[in-house]
């Protein structure tokens, strides 16, 4: 139990009420300090027993996009003989408060609530610790009891529904060690390897069975797989506006071509590099990659990072701002054209077009015009 401040400056008001009226010798200085001082007292009596609750806290869905609906729910149950008289829960949702008001409870009574939180910003957001408290209704003393449990609610960009570009790499047959990028499918083969149990028997590789002594079987690649990689530029030349218009755009082209069954890779000029199989463990960590992204502190980063220097094949799509793409990244841009089968480069509104032979430019205000004017690109 402790005064609020208000309780704080009524007990140093009543204070010098009755000194005053002592001293002077007015009677109703003495009685209003006196007054003051009964309501202090009462303060302390009305809030000072803390909430003697269980409460039980769910959180549902705990993955949902910007402006999406995630429910908090709180089941307040009184195991006491007593009756419980009623308090305020407070829980903090990153920097925001939300606030339930639960009612008195019976003896052995229990009581659920909903409330709504905030998802109106991007981002990894710690829920909780929740709070209960109970005030007198003056506000002058305040009791509050804290529940240490932890909950994480993670608010994705939002996504649009758009195609998914077809980009392939180049044809080619080949026998023997695969590379790092070699994608995995059924149509050429990868490497000749033992066998393992659970591989297909018909595909078996005799010759090589002969020659070595062991089962030997064809691991197939398919070299039509698509190829999709975004680069989202993170640099702090991009504005807040602009960059979360970016990151939504970004996260629906990497979504819609991991659910395509493509290949993507999601680079960032600040270190992001996630590169994954197609489906829905892909889509997940590019979700939750971008939502955690921020703009990176470090000037003076080239758009493109060293991780892309020996990167090609399929599509390649950068995302960037008409202001911040400088002479030397349009010539970086010019020198890994040949690389990819398709380029394109998105960018804000404001500024001049960032003309970039050979590469498609996209002028957008927002996520939502990009995603427009891309379904026209891959008609």
């Amino acid at each position: 139990m402790r005064l609020t401040r208000r309780g704080v400056c009524t007990l140093a008001v009543a204070v010098v009420l009755i000194a005053l009226g002592l001293v002077a010798g007015y009677p109703l200085l003495v009685t209003l300090g006196a007054i003051a001082v009964g309501a202090v007292v009462a303060a302390l009596g009305v809030a000072g027993r803390k909430p003697r609750v269980e409460v039980i806290r769910e959180l549902f869905p705990d993955r949902v996009e910007r402006d999406g609906r995630a429910v908090i729910t709180l089941r307040v149950h009184n195991p006491g003989t007593r009756r419980q008289s009623g308090f305020t829960a407070v829980d903090r949702v990153g920097e925001d408060r939300v606030t339930v008001a639960v009612r008195p409870l019976a003896a052995g009574a229990e009581q659920p609530y909903m409330n709504e939180l905030p998802t109106g910003r991007r981002g990894r957001h710690d829920v909780g610790p929740l709070t209960l408290f109970r005030a007198d209704a003056l506000g002058l003393g305040r009791s509050e009891l804290f529940l240490g449990e932890m909950a994480t609610l993670w608010v994705y960009p939002r996504t649009h529904p758009v195609g998914a570009v077809i980009g392939g790499l180049p044809l080619h047959h080949h026998d023997g060690e695969a590379t790092e990028t070699s994608p995995r499918g059924s149509l050429d083969i990868r490497e000749v390897r033992p066998y393992v149990p659970g591989d297909e028997v018909r595909h078996l590789h005799w010759k090589a069975t002969a020659r070595t002594g062991q089962l030997m079987i064809r691991d197939y690649a398919d070299p039509h797989q698509p190829q999709f990689t975004v680069l989202l530029d993170d640099r702090h030349e991009m504005t807040a506006p602009e960059f979360e218009e970016a990151v939504e755009l970004a996260a629906s082209l990497v979504v819609a071509a991991a659910h395509a069954d493509h290949r993507c890779r999601l680079v960032t000029p600040g270190g992001v590099d996630v590169d994954t199989t197609s489906g829905w463990d892909a889509v997940q960590r590019y979700l939750e990659e971008l939502c955690v992204v921020t703009r990176t502190e470090d000037a003076g980063l080239p758009l493109l990072p060293a991780t892309l220097a020996r990167a090609g094949g399929g599509t390649f799509v950068v995302i960037s701002s008409a202001v911040t793409v400088t002479p030397d990244d349009r010539a970086a841009l010019v020198g890994m054209r040949p690389r990819y089968g398709d380029m394109i480069l998105v960018v804000g509104a404001h500024g001049a077009e960032p003309g970039v032979p050979g590469v498609r430019v996209l002028r957008a205000a927002n996520a939502v015009d990009a995603i427009r004017q891309w379904q026209t690109v891959i008609a």
